[in-house]
């Protein structure tokens, strides 16, 4: 038998060793008896083991030939085509041993027969019950049913948030909307490129999902869609944080943000003590950061622009992870055009209070502006990255960030956005616009400024003395207890905080403070008076630690299994947040 591989190169089946060997010009087809009509099929013989190979002939390489005979229908059981090939070849034909046996031909099953000429008006020829049932069976169980195991962990997990009390501030607790869009089908599909210009085809819905949460990113920040863009595509902040410099940077290029040991994020720029340098961003660019004054705890705006003059970095940027106070984004814009730098902030922990208005807004001075999509925002796990884009002014000409950013987001940065991640986004979005959002974010800024006044009526030292937006820093210096073992303590009893390093601190990996933010708590409905019970909470685990710390220095943790006090204050947070609705899923559905 011949064929014609795509290249036009001639190949030839041989029996003996499975393998394909291109026709020589001296290489010819035979065919015996007639010549098969249209769609007919010959169908092939094998012979056995011990059956001698007819036809034996010299290949012009010197090589063995070795025939085999397929033979015709049996409308034509006579006729039969012979092929002679050599012995060796570069691709097999793989025969199962259900087909070939001992050298006897076995028939194909019914629903492998060839169907050639088939006539598709009347298809499907056969049931289909049989394939329907097998795909049901693997795609449409539930995940209790398929892996009981896991299901029994994340069941777990949903208990553990509904019975505690969460205070970590860049957490929050999404809704019924984003997880249906999170759990959809929309992962399935695979969208390179961008609304109008995929690399695959089928995306004709992905692209208007897109549209659809681009134009509602931009509406919820109140921005004019000819003097901003966004991408709505990164992963997270950090992946969103890394293409802009990737865009507009080019490596060892200079950045400059706030310091992490004051409040700054890691993906601006981080080196520890002896000089590692732990983010992307520190080891392909040169960071330098500014930091907050040693005794206030507030931005130091005069020894920042005196560093930025010296330093006079590419990018400038706003915005941290744990900076309890407003950001003076005037006076960073004045900076920025004194050196010529692109002004970026990474409003991560406010963006929702900017949506709200319930914060200065960085778009009314930045060049580019990134964010997280999940934290007082209160969607997905994400990031976005928008831009300023049209006239610059008429001396300097058109913004060119859209392009160059979009580009470092795909392909340069990661592949195939996340599709039902932009759908959750676009739900969340959508929320944000409402009015219900807004006051939402104003009970938020309520309950942090009650849970300050609380700890510090009980005594408690707070950085920079209160807050501004949605969190705040609890030095817990001053009582000589460890950030590390508060937190565990505070686990224990069923109360979730992270420690934070605080100014003054030396490393970040062994801070002198406690990070609190109100955003999750009040997705759950908790008011003022809720939070000052909270404040309370937190000061007895505080005593709790010292405690704990004073009558076990060296492994402490021994302790808590065995600690009444600990377990006492665990049942009572416990019936405090089994009081409160969960969003998201119903709270009476949670396994006991």
């Amino acid at each position: 038998m011949q064929i014609t591989s795509r290249d036009g190169t001639q190949l030839l089946l041989h029996n003996n060793t499975g393998g394909f060997s291109p026709v020589t010009s001296t290489q010819r087809l035979k065919r015996k008896g007639p010549p098969l009509e249209s769609g007919q099929f010959r169908t092939p013989t094998y012979p056995s083991s011990n059956q001698s190979m007819a036809g034996r002939n010299s290949s012009p390489s010197g090589g063995q030939q070795s025939q085999v005979t397929y033979q015709q229908p049996s409308s034509r059981a006579g006729s039969q085509l012979a092929v002679n090939q050599t012995a060796h070849g570069a691709f097999r034909a793989i025969i199962t041993a259900e087909q070939h046996q001992n050298g006897i031909p076995r028939p194909l099953p019914s629903n492998m027969t060839p169907r050639v000429g088939a006539n598709l008006n009347s298809y499907p020829a056969q049931d289909h019950g049989a394939r329907k049932r097998a795909v049901h069976d693997w795609g449409n169980r539930p995940l209790a049913e398929v892996d009981p195991d896991l299901w029994e962990i994340m069941e777990k997990e949903k208990s553990r948030q509904w019975r505690g009390i969460e205070l970590i501030a860049s957490e929050n607790f999404t809704s019924l909307a984003v997880f249906e869009a999170l759990g959809s089908h929309l992962t399935n599909k695979y969208s390179e490129g961008l609304p109008g210009n995929r690399y695959y085809k089928g995306n004709e819905y992905i692209d208007q999902i897109e549209s659809l949460c681009i134009s509602r990113a931009l509406a919820a920040f109140h921005l004019d869609p000819e003097k901003w863009g966004v991408n709505v595509q990164p992963y997270s902040c950090s992946s969103a944080n890394f293409a802009v410099y990737t865009a507009l940077l080019q490596p060892n290029d200079r950045i400059m943000g706030l310091d992490v040991l004051s409040g700054g994020h890691v993906s601006h720029g981080y080196h520890t003590q002896s000089g590692k340098k732990i983010p992307a961003a520190s080891i392909y660019f040169q960071t330098l950061p500014f930091k907050v004054h040693p005794e206030t705890g507030l931005i130091d705006y005069e020894k920042m622009e005196e560093i930025a003059l010296l330093y006079r970095p590419k990018i400038l940027i706003c915005g941290g992870s744990s900076y309890p106070r407003e950001w003076n984004y005037a006076r960073f814009r004045q900076v920025a055009d004194k050196i010529n730098a692109v002004l970026m902030c990474d409003m991560a922990h406010v963006s929702g209070l900017v949506a709200a208005q319930e914060c200065l807004s960085p778009f009314d001075y930045c060049d580019v502006v990134t964010t997280t999509t999940h934290k007082s925002l209160r969607g997905p796990r994400g990031g976005m990255v928008f831009f300023r884009k049209g006239l610059k002014s008429a001396k300097e000409g058109q913004y060119t960030f859209e392009k160059e950013i979009n580009i470092a987001v795909h392909p340069t940065i990661q592949g195939g956005p996340h599709n039902n991640h932009i759908a959750a986004l676009a739900a969340a979005l959508k929320q944000a616009c409402s009015a219900e959002y807004k006051e939402y974010i104003q009970q938020v800024k309520k309950n942090a400024q009650a849970l300050a006044e609380g700890l510090k009526r009980r005594g408690c030292k707070l950085v920079t003395d209160g807050t501004d937006n949605h969190l705040m820093l609890w030095d817990l210096r001053p009582f000589g207890i460890s950030s590390s073992l508060f937190e565990e303590v505070c686990e224990a009893c069923h109360i979730t905080v992270n420690k934070n390093a605080v100014y003054g601190d030396s490393s970040s990996f062994q801070p002198g403070g406690i990070r609190i933010g109100t955003p999750a708590m009040t997705s759950r409905g908790c008011n003022e008076g809720d939070f000052d019970l909270i404040a309370e909470f937190l000061h007895r685990a505080m005593q709790l630690t010292a405690a704990l710390q004073k009558e076990n220095s060296k492994q402490p943790q021994r302790l808590f299994g065995s600690n009444s006090e600990i377990q006492a204050l665990r049942a009572k947070v416990e019936d405090f947040a089994t009081a409160f609705e969960m969003p998201g899923f119903e709270s009476s559905a949670v396994r006991q």
